[in-house]
């Protein structure tokens, strides 16, 4: 079946839109010693797609993927995951926002010992109540409105308005516009998409910043039966567990609690039935050795 014109020149401002932050995120994790995962070939994973894999076992596709200490031979931590989305109408706005909830959130609860950061690059005709529900879940977002966005494509020459009258014939001049747009003007065009929101760009980057370089400022470590133990580094909590002493208790330990505060007021809980558990979560705040570059 032949892709509509119509549906066609909503993709070409979608990876417009996919074009323009990619610049902005390639920076942060270049400052921030982070790899960047995107669509495309990478020897560590199968096919060209961002894909993760949730703790039901579902594979999402995302835009992008910030890790820490990843390669392109080897699959990092994962610190952000970033989404994506161009929508004209309002029908469309809510069904959008429930598609990357549903990709997000549950790869955010998968890695939640890595606190991963959830961004929206969104584009177009969004309700209040769409964007609403996404911040409700933490997510931070960058909102570019229908007008402003048509208004960028006006200055290199390109009418993107439509509606649902818009005829056929005039989706096609739309597309043939901007295929004939050259490396540069397109570059100008992505670039300038960022100029003109520059405020919800820096605030994005800015939570993503807070979000990355957040630092441990304790761990407190509940052996129930026990007192609590606040230990300052990641080590001291694991050589804490390890070297914990049951003996001689008229009960077993139960569980161990397990409470990590970060400086930016964070905080994560783990509870573990064992030792081991409650050591392999710990494990996974070890700093992670950033690979030569």
């Amino acid at each position: 079946m032949a892709q509509s014109p119509a549906h066609r020149f909503g993709q070409i401002i979608g990876e417009v839109l996919e074009a323009a932050i990619l610049p902005v995120l390639t920076k942060f994790a270049r400052e921030h010693g982070l790899y960047l995962d995107q669509k495309g070939q990478r020897p560590c994973r199968r096919g060209k797609k961002c894909s993760w894999v949730d703790l039901n076992g579902n594979s999402h596709d995302l835009d992008y993927v910030l890790e820490r200490g990843g390669t392109r031979e080897l699959t990092g931590a994962p610190v952000a995951f970033i989404e994506t989305a161009w929508r004209r109408y309002t029908k469309h706005s809510r069904n959008k926002v429930q598609e990357i909830q549903g990709a997000i959130v549950p790869l955010a609860e998968t890695f939640r010992h890595c606190g991963p950061f959830k961004g929206a690059v969104l584009a177009g005709v969004f309700t209040a109540g769409a964007l609403t529900q996404l911040k409700s879940l933490g997510f931070t977002i960058i909102y570019m409105p229908y007008d402003s966005v048509v208004a960028t494509f006006g200055k290199i020459g390109i009418d993107a308005a439509y509606d649902e009258e818009t005829a056929d014939s005039e989706f096609h001049a739309k597309i043939a516009a901007y295929e004939r747009l050259l490396p540069g003007q397109r570059k100008q065009l992505t670039a300038r998409l960022i100029s003109g929101h520059r405020k919800p760009v820096a605030e994005f980057v800015q939570s993503l910043t807070v979000c990355v370089s957040r630092q441990i400022e304790r761990i407190i470590v509940l052996a129930l039966h026990g007192q609590a133990h606040e230990a300052l580094t990641v080590d001291d909590a694991i050589r804490f567990i390890e070297t914990y002493d049951d003996g001689g208790r008229s009960r077993p330990i139960e569980r161990f609690e397990i409470e990590v505060r970060y400086s930016n007021g964070d905080t994560i809980r783990g509870n573990f039935r064992d030792k081991p558990a409650a050591i392999e979560f710990l494990k996974n705040y070890q700093p992670v050795a950033l690979p030569k570059r």
